[in-house]
């Protein structure tokens, strides 16, 4: 219970089993027990965390994640060998797995349907995990295409640095579209694949914030581990300590923290 309730809120998924985004014709594998089965994958591996106690931080650098069939399947692993069984599953990076970070939930969650979104997976990196507070974009702001086969002659990542020209956009934009686009080797429903929609090159290298060059998950977690790590820790002892007392921190909690 704790888990589903503090994780599915503090990671932003508590109504993911109801997730209508996708577009199954274009991708059947997302039946309703895969979507179940990606609900369910952040779920156990919190439960796993708060029971053995754990290092939180195997939260952003787990090489480990938690599958059943459908899942499994899913991320083109061994199937377990009961179709109702989850397994543990060590050394998961050859699966381009592990953590949190990679979770088909998240991936999914934060497309359009059609094509990925840097954006939005890169929003919910630094608002949900490092508790940075993005302000509401502003009104009037261009909407990309929602399918990646009509994006014409751009890809996305040069859509949105040509969004990011905008100085009014750049200001939020700098701060997260770059932790998204190491997720491009992810499709819009989780999968990993090294071509896009319209069949270009799935390209995960970003400059971060701080000027620094990564690609793809494990440069992404080098980000987190020699610059962002103390903020990740502090926001989740807010998030917990929030959920804990069952009200908004107020100023007088930062002794506390």
């Amino acid at each position: 219970g704790f888990a589903t309730e503090f994780g599915g809120n503090w990671l932003d998924i508590r109504r993911f089993e109801e997730h209508n985004a996708v577009d199954r014709e274009r991708f059947p594998t997302f039946t309703n027990e895969l979507r179940e089965a990606m609900f369910e994958e952040p779920i156990r591996f919190t439960t796993d965390i708060v029971r053995r106690n754990g290092s939180v931080l195997d939260f952003v650098y787990g090489d480990y994640t938690f599958v059943n069939a459908p899942l499994a399947k899913h991320y083109g692993m061994p199937t377990p060998a009961k179709d109702a069984d989850w397994v543990r599953v060590d050394d998961a990076k050859k699966y381009q797995r592990g953590g949190l970070l990679p979770m088909a939930a998240f991936l999914t969650k934060n497309a359009p349907g059609l094509r990925t979104s840097p954006v939005k997976r890169g929003h919910w990196v630094v608002t949900k995990l490092l508790g940075e507070r993005i302000p509401a974009p502003p009104p009037n702001v261009p909407v990309l295409p929602t399918d990646e086969t009509k994006l014409g002659n751009l890809t996305l990542r040069q859509t949105l640095a040509k969004h990011r020209e905008d100085k009014s956009c750049a200001s939020c934009h700098n701060k997260f579209d770059a932790l998204g686009l190491v997720f491009e080797g992810f499709g819009p429903v989780g999968e990993t694949r090294t071509t896009d929609l319209a069949g270009r090159p799935a390209e995960t290298t970003a400059v971060f914030p701080d000027g620094t060059e990564g690609a793809g998950g494990a440069g992404l977690q080098t980000y987190f581990r020699t610059k962002v790590q103390d903020e990740f820790l502090d926001n989740l002892c807010r998030k917990l300590m929030g959920f804990a007392l069952g009200r908004s921190l107020l100023p007088s909690d930062d002794l506390v923290i």
